[in-house]
């Protein structure tokens, strides 16, 4: 096998049938061409996380019986750009373990392609809701039936029938969240709106619905729901639910996220953490950011360095950031911060 400059080399010479998903700051379908410009140097990962571009790739080469499963972490430069050193060690790797015979690759050899990721220092390993998530995307797309989980999570959660929620799996949920219409989901709001549900039901919906994006009623249950909890000093619930409406383009939720920023009470570092984690693209905005970045810098607690150097790396955020920074006032949280900040080298 000839030398591999790209992963999508890989997959167009082995003849494989691929889907990418982003597993970073959320689990959503990844286009091929956003990996391939990425790969060429053209362009920023659009959603890095913690300085990698973290991907799944789901494929199958020949008659392989179930698809192999890559989860890739790809270092990302100061930019946000790949550094290409660890993928082409990869790259190498892959052709040395695979050699000649990766495009006649078949059923017995799935084992063999997903043990290549075993001890690879590109590998990683989501987190048990992102698994979830990533399971759920992946047969709704193509068009495979739910888990055994969906359906008593879909009657508990109409409503329609009284099950221990113990019972229930977060795969379920997450099924849920990927496959319910508006309809179901107006309906699941007014239950929440009844308070027919604990918290830690909510926590887990959150989980899920912070990678989609909810209809206009469960944004509205959710945001009232989480204001609930802060009446209550239920910060963890509280943070579930910025999370959950992080997807979401509703103006309301913006609103919500400016209020909550306003609130010195509310913005401990597990909120501001939960707003620059899945609701990073509510920070596009010339208010909200000069405010989050602020309400960071007052907390001694919050690693301020790290989070503004993560949040610099979104593509659309970047020029913001750096702007906003450089207009931090003398004599400010932000200024002073700055100035406590090491150059990297």
């Amino acid at each position: 096998m000839q030398a591999l400059n790209t992963l999508g080399e890989f997959f167009e010479r082995s003849g494989a049938e691929v889907a990418l998903y982003h597993m970073g700051r959320r689990v959503a379908p990844c286009p091929p061409e956003t990996l391939a410009g990425f790969e060429r140097g053209e362009q920023p990962w659009p959603e890095p996380w913690q300085g990698q571009a973290r991907i799944a790739a789901l494929f199958r080469i020949g008659d392989m019986a179930e698809p192999a499963v890559w989860f890739l972490a790809l270092p990302l430069d100061e930019l946000g750009l790949l550094s290409p050193a660890s993928r082409d060690g990869f790259l190498n790797r892959l052709v040395e373990t695979l050699g000649r015979n990766v495009a006649t690759l078949g059923q017995d050899e799935t084992a063999q392609v997903e043990h290549f990721m075993q001890d690879n220092p590109l590998a990683f390993t989501p987190s048990l809701s992102f698994q979830a998530m990533l399971n759920a995307r992946a047969t709704a797309d193509q068009s495979l039936p739910a888990s055994q989980h969906f359906e008593p999570v879909e009657a508990y959660l109409s409503g329609q029938q009284s099950i221990d929620w113990q019972a229930l799996g977060l795969q379920g949920v997450a099924d849920f969240a990927v496959r319910s219409d508006a309809a179901a989901q107006d309906a699941l709001a007014r239950l929440i709106d009844e308070e027919r549900f604990d918290a830690e039901v909510i926590r887990a919906l959150c989980l899920c619905f912070e990678h989609c994006a909810p209809s206009d009623a469960l944004v509205t249950a959710l945001i009232d729901r989480g204001e609930r909890a802060a009446r209550t000093g239920d910060v963890e619930t509280l943070c579930a639910c910025v999370r959950g409406v992080g997807a979401s383009l509703q103006d309301a939720v913006g609103a919500w996220y400016q209020s909550l920023l306003e609130d010195t009470a509310a913005c401990g570092p597990d909120l501001l953490a939960a707003i620059a984690g899945r609701g990073w693209t509510l920070l596009e905005d010339a208010t909200r950011l000069p405010l989050f970045l602020m309400r960071l810098a007052e907390r001694p607690e919050a690693n301020f360095a790290d989070v503004v150097r993560d949040i610099a790396l979104i593509p659309r955020l970047r020029l913001l950031v750096l702007m906003t920074l450089r207009d931090a006032p003398e004599g400010g949280s932000v200024h002073a911060r700055l100035a406590n900040i090491a150059p990297r080298h």
